[in-house]
């Protein structure tokens, strides 16, 4: 049941309030001066107060309540408190809601009105404790991951990506095939290097194959070595990359790409960690932790024969699925700042133009895009324009700078109005008004 703190001297008010609530399933508690409310809010939790802005005799200023506001204020400042105010002190009472008051009801008050009042501010303050309990969560799973494991310096912000690095960093010392599959540019190989960072062979080697970048006929060399005269052009033996990757991790980009030979000699290599180079009898033993990427569709390669089932399941017996950098748009801004040399920002209709755009190139596109921005911007802050990027709707209309905006703008403009106005695109009056409106110090 929610619960009501009542500050209020007279003893009829209060129980009135008391019955009003009670019939609407509210407790209230009840406090004759500001001493004892203010004790009452320190021992106990309640949802909201409602306090009358006069407690001595013959006094109507509204000075008490005033100053009772400003305490409960700074003790508890996500409190919503209802002022219960007559018209003699009603200027202070609407000064007080500008300072963050939730509401004001004049002596007598509407039955109806207060109790739609009281009950859409405990709604929202509860939706708002639910919020600010999961984001104390989200920040505690965000410095457990930080405190606990080698990220590589990853970047993100988006929960989605997060999930992916939990689970990765969860089976990092497990020694078990991992295959990470999602579209190109979204980052699989930093999630690979995460993995062997944390893994039990984090000291050994990280040595990668991308499966898609080289002809068929040279992948089974690449991966297992070749003797002299194995192949046209080879004129001297070489290893290959489990050779190489022997006591670490071998990376396996775009292996759908492999060739089906290729796949029966991988398959084997897990199974056993035996294989022959090419053009030899001799068997070779490794210890290899096998990563794999694909942006493919391997169940249907598998139904087109393309691609070995036995091997699928070999390979995938954890699957990390990392999502284009459209399904994680929390993620967008802090990477498009990490791209950033130091000392350039995003201008706020450039974090829109951002925001706005689809990323079909994913990640790899992002950083491309701020390369090209930071050198083409004619000063420090990255305009929309200098982005380069396709004009949409949603990029082309004006934004409305935040509080955040504003105030991260007169920093970078060490406080001067003018300059910051200029870089949000503003009149200086017309920050000037949204900073009045907004309560941002000048």
């Amino acid at each position: 049941m929610p619960t009501v703190l009542i500050i209020d001297d007279n003893a009829a008010v209060a129980i009135a309030l008391d019955v009003l609530f009670s019939l609407h399933d509210i407790g209230a508690l009840r406090a004759t001066s500001p001493e004892e409310g203010l004790a009452i809010l320190e021992q106990t939790s309640v949802d909201l107060v409602i306090q009358d802005m006069n407690f001595s005799a013959d006094t109507t200023s509204g000075e008490e309540g005033t100053a009772l506001f400003r305490d409960i204020r700074r003790r508890h400042p996500d409190l919503p408190v209802i002022l219960l105010t007559a018209w003699t002190h009603l200027d202070a009472a609407v000064d007080l809601v500008k300072s963050g008051a939730a509401d004001y009801l004049s002596k007598p008050w509407n039955d109806n009105r207060l109790i739609a009042t009281v009950t859409n501010l405990i709604e929202l303050g509860q939706a708002n404790r639910s919020l600010r309990q999961r984001v104390q969560q989200e920040r505690r799973v965000r410095r457990d991951l930080e405190q606990g494991f080698d990220l590589r310096g990853m970047v993100w912000q988006d929960a989605a990506t997060e999930r992916v690095l939990h689970l990765a960093c969860q089976v990092a010392r497990a020694d078990v095939p991992v295959l990470i599959s999602g579209p190109n540019g979204t980052g699989k190989e930093r999630i690979a290097e995460i993995i062997q960072a944390n893994s039990l062979v984090a000291d050994g080697p990280f040595v990668v194959l991308n499966c898609g970048a080289l002809p068929a006929e040279l992948i089974e060399a690449e991966l297992f070595g070749a003797e002299a005269g194995a192949y046209t052009g080879a004129s001297r033996a070489r290893e290959g990359k489990f050779e190489a990757a022997d006591g670490g991790t071998l990376f396996l980009d775009e292996i759908g790409n492999l060739p089906l030979a290729g796949q029966m000699k991988l398959l084997r290599v897990l199974e056993t960690g035996r294989f022959e180079r090419l053009g030899s009898n001799r068997e070779r033993q490794v210890k290899v932790r096998v990563i794999s990427a694909t942006n493919a569709d391997l169940g249907a390669m598998i139904r087109a024969g393309t691609f070995r089932e036995d091997l699928f399941y070999r390979l995938n017996v954890i699957e990390l699925r990392l999502p284009a950098l459209a399904a994680r748009p929390a993620d967008i801004l802090p990477l498009a700042s990490a791209f950033l040399p130091r000392g350039k920002s995003l201008h706020h209709c450039a974090q829109a133009a951002l925001l706005a755009h689809a990323w079909p190139g994913n990640v790899r596109e992002l950083k491309n895009v701020m390369a090209r921005a930071s050198l083409l911007a004619a000063g420090d802050i990255i305009k929309a324009a200098d982005l380069g990027l396709p004009v949409t709707v949603a990029a082309s209309v004006e934004v409305e700078p935040d509080r955040d905006a504003i105030v991260q703008s007169m920093a970078r403009a060490g406080g001067v109005v003018a300059q910051a106005a200029a870089d949000l695109g503003l009149s200086r009056q017309a920050l000037y008004r949204r900073m009045e409106r907004l309560g941002i110090a000048r």
